[in-house]
């Protein structure tokens, strides 16, 4: 994989999951693989547990080709199902677990989802939707103790017991190639609906190897992560890296900063992978004498704060790496250990090709800013495309570059730094936040008479949610009732910090919010900060 300095395939390696799950485990045999939430697994046993999955799943009607959703906490559970469905064929949705309401119906039913299956703290969640989701047959539950259980389907939905899809039938067999859909991931909507990004075996399985090239991953490296596993990072550079590697992997389901040290030297944890306010989180606990006291010795993600980054470095003993890229077209841009600058997103990759275009789509010189376009350097390692949005995937590619939607500049040296989004999304700690999601929910109010989301400056690093909205008239609507009609209805993490109550919402002539003026403005004095009072966002 790795010749010379430079990133190649070796067309003698697996590239569909099934394969590649078989050749891990014949490689690599009973060696602990994953260790989730105190759960171990070897390579042998994740073979088995998922070839048993995959008949169970077939044994549901489920066909190669068909779509199932996937909506379930960091587990071993977790790992059987996800890597059932690839070798059932059945092309997995990823669905957040903090979906609620609108956008967990527009996934299931834009996704065409015939199955789902969930933890049972999110059955309630999948009920309030599925009379809208008319492709829906089977709820599969992975429950936590065996008993009745409890819910409130309609009776044209079977419902299934998680533990009863272990078959010891044979799993199906397939004829896939590497450019058939493994999963559809669903990005954060900008001014509607999220659209699925569709990826193929290889764009997946390339991210895992383009990652454990990058980091110079080996068989004795243990990761660890607590991201969830509906996310890439913690799928494809996470528990695939692990195993690509033929090292091992502890997840947790939750990030502690007050135990994050203390679980890397107690299992011997020598790669660590971060996004959002992670570093900054770490960073500003109290300083330790055994701070560099671990055995991590380097760190896959972004962003990490300009103002800190050697700082975090030399107080914990290990390097960072820091990329560019999104669910479309992962590691756009690397820094490498030995060629990396501070500050910077990092040169093109080994993977893709990397410009900066003004809006006529023409190449900008250095140190002017524009949007970033990338294309691949490889077959089939992006996105297919919008799963049935055939005009976004044009729009995206149009002139033959993917269009980013974000704005940043590219130096003499080719070292590429990011601006800004372009696109009307909010980052929040890791999270990608749907503006979209946001308003059709705050607009649906009785009392609002319109609204705007947007992302202000973070504390943390990145941005809070602040949302700023008109009253009909004669309301005395206050934001915590507001914030209370929010919750249940949007995902925990998108609830606006911040509400300001404004007579109007600067517009253009054509009558479309100005953004643009509102996050100018920022914080302002007249802004309610629910933090400043203790309102609390129940998860």
């Amino acid at each position: 994989m790795a010749t010379g300095t430079g990133f190649t395939l070796d067309d003698s390696v697996p590239r569909t999951f099934p394969d590649w799950i078989r050749e891990r485990a014949s490689m690599h045999g009973d060696k602990t693989a994953l260790t989730i939430v105190g759960e171990s697994a070897s390579y042998n046993e994740i073979d088995h547990r998922s070839d048993r999955t995959a008949a169970g799943l077939a044994s549901l009607g489920l066909a190669p080709g068909d779509h199932a959703a996937l909506m379930m906490k960091n587990t071993l559970a977790n790992v059987d199902t996800w890597f059932g469905l690839t070798k059932a064929g059945v092309v997995e949705l990823a669905v957040h677990n903090a979906a609620r309401g609108n956008v967990l119906e527009h996934v299931l039913a834009h996704g065409d989802a015939k199955a789902i299956i969930c933890d049972e703290e999110f059955l309630p969640a999948v009920a309030t939707v599925v009379d809208r989701v008319p492709n829906l047959q089977h709820v599969v539950v992975h429950r936590e103790a065996a008993g009745e259980l409890s819910h409130d389907l309609p009776s044209r939905i079977a419902i299934h017991d998680q533990r009863a899809l272990y078959s010891d039938s044979a799993p199906p067999s397939l004829d896939i190639s590497r450019q058939d859909p493994v999963a559809i991931l669903h990005t954060s909507g900008t001014t509607g609906p999220p659209k699925g990004a569709l990826l193929s075996h290889e764009s997946a399985l390339h991210l895992t190897r383009h990652l454990v090239w990058l980091m110079g991953y080996g068989s004795d490296d243990r990761l660890f992560t607590a991201f969830p596993m509906f996310h890439n990072n913690a799928k494809y550079t996470s528990v695939t890296a692990a195993m690509e590697c033929g090292g091992s992997l502890v997840m947790e389901q939750r990030f502690s900063v007050s135990r994050f040290w203390d679980q890397c030297r107690d299992n011997g944890i020598t790669a660590i992978n971060y996004m959002g306010a992670l570093l900054m989180m770490l960073y500003k606990a109290d300083p330790s004498p055994q701070d560099a006291d671990n055995d991590v010795r380097i760190a896959f993600g972004a962003p990490c704060p300009v103002e800190i980054w050697e700082k975090f470095e030399e107080r914990f003993g290990i390097s960072l790496v820091e990329v560019y890229g999104m669910t479309e077209a992962p590691i756009a841009c690397e820094n490498r250990l030995d060629d990396r600058r501070i500050g910077a997103a990092g040169k093109e990759s080994m993977s893709y090709q990397v410009r900066i275009f003004d809006d006529q789509d023409e190449e900008v010189p250095a140190g002017v800013a524009g949007e970033i376009v990338v294309r691949p350097k490889y077959a089939d390692i992006m996105f297919s495309g919008y799963y049935k949005r055939p005009d976004a995937t044009v729009e995206a590619w149009r002139n033959l570059w993917f269009h980013t939607g974000d704005r940043g500049r590219m130096d003499e040296d080719g070292f590429v730094y990011f601006i800004d989004r372009m696109k009307d999304n909010i980052r929040r700690r890791g999270e990608n936040i749907s503006s979209w999601e946001i308003e059709s929910v705050v607009n649906t109010h009785a009392e609002i008479e319109e609204a705007a989301a947007y992302g202000v400056a973070s504390e943390l690093s990145e941005q809070e949610v602040m949302v700023c909205a008109v009253r009909v008239p004669g309301s005395d609507i206050t934001p915590e009732v507001l914030l209370d009609f929010c919750q249940g209805n949007m995902s925990h993490f998108a609830v606006p910090r911040y509400v300001r109550w404004v007579d109007a919402l600067p517009k253009n002539h054509a009558q479309r919010v100005q953004k643009f003026v509102l996050r100018d403005e920022g914080v302002t004095d007249d802004t309610w900060d629910r933090e400043s009072i203790g309102y609390v966002v129940r998860r």
